[in-house]
């Protein structure tokens, strides 16, 4: 193995095509400005992330003849679509909410949300459970309040007509 000349080093400088040991760099002719640069007198543009002296605040200038920075193409970005995880079953979530609003209704979401979260396989079973409980629960509350105001009801008009 051969070693460069003392004062060469062993790496390509950044920026520098990389050269063989015997072989030489062709020169490279100066490139033209370029039309997109602003007019001269200027002086030097400021590098990106860096502020101009006359800018002491605010965002850096996109540097001219570079194109801005855009995200990656397509609806998901650069890493796909979702993948699972994506929280509790939305059927779940409103079996347990209409338990207090609606009953009859959660009974109806618990059991289609537990029908779903077994084919899927998503998170929200205790959800839909507590859903399905607790619409039980106030379903048959609510008949019992009806089936005793009905009673009352009954029981208050079976009077002989007569009051006290």
């Amino acid at each position: 193995m051969s070693h460069p000349p003392s004062g060469e080093s062993e790496q390509p400088q950044w920026g520098q095509p990389e050269q063989r040991w015997g072989e030489t760099q062709p020169e490279q002719p100066e490139q033209p400005p370029s039309p997109y640069e602003p007019p001269g007198g200027a002086g030097e543009q400021p590098r990106w992330g860096q502020q101009p002296p006359d800018q002491p605040w605010g965002r850096p200038e996109q540097p001219w003849g570079q194109p801005p920075p855009y995200p990656p193409q397509g609806p998901y970005g650069q890493y796909g679509p979702p993948q699972g995880g994506g929280g509790p079953n939305t059927l779940a979530i409103l079996s347990l909410v209409l338990a207090f609003v609606f009953a009859p209704a959660g009974i109806v979401l618990g059991h289609l949300a537990k029908r779903q979260i077994k084919r899927t396989g998503e998170e929200g079973d205790q959800l839909a459970t507590w859903g399905l409980v607790l619409s039980y629960a106030f379903t048959v509350i609510g008949l019992l309040a009806c089936c005793g105001w009905i009673g009352f009801a009954i029981w208050a008009g079976s009077g002989d007509g007569t009051t006290y």
